[in-house]
């Protein structure tokens, strides 16, 4: 997957006409996801409160509030995989203080998503925020 940057992510929403072209573009970047070993899809990866399975395994450099968090994960829904890629760009390689100072509504709103994603995807969404948010607290 390139480094591309949120903001550079919010560029590239801006430049399709439509929900579809953006949806379809949302599907790309999970697809374009490193593969998420087999090993790791266990019942500790597992987000709960999302309708699509979800994993999401962090890995963390250092101790404390500038502890990085770095994060892969995988879904059985293409969607769902394009929204942790979605969010890897906002928040893969931050610290623990960064992510948890991260305003994830407004930034999301960026991207138009609640609008555009049913109530069951948004939950899902703020379940994995949910989790990424958590292995940021346990640093502090």
């Amino acid at each position: 997957m390139t480094a591309e940057t949120f903001d550079e992510l919010v560029e590239n929403f801006e430049l399709f006409d439509d929900w579809e072209e953006r949806y379809r573009y949302v599907i790309d970047l999970g697809k374009q996801m490193p593969d998420f070993p087999e090993a790791l899809k266990t019942d500790a990866t597992l987000v709960e409160g999302c309708v699509s399975r979800v994993w999401l395994e962090e890995k963390i450099t250092g101790e404390g509030p500038e502890a990085i968090i770095e994060f892969s994960g995988d879904s059985d829904a293409f969607i769902v995989k394009g929204l942790i890629a979605v969010l890897q760009k906002l928040f893969s390689g931050q610290t623990a203080q960064s992510i948890l100072d991260t305003d994830v509504s407004k930034e999301l709103s960026r991207l138009d998503l609640s609008a555009h994603l049913s109530p069951q995807r948004s939950n899902g969404l703020n379940s994995m925020v949910g989790r990424i948010r958590g292995y940021a607290e346990l640093q502090l």
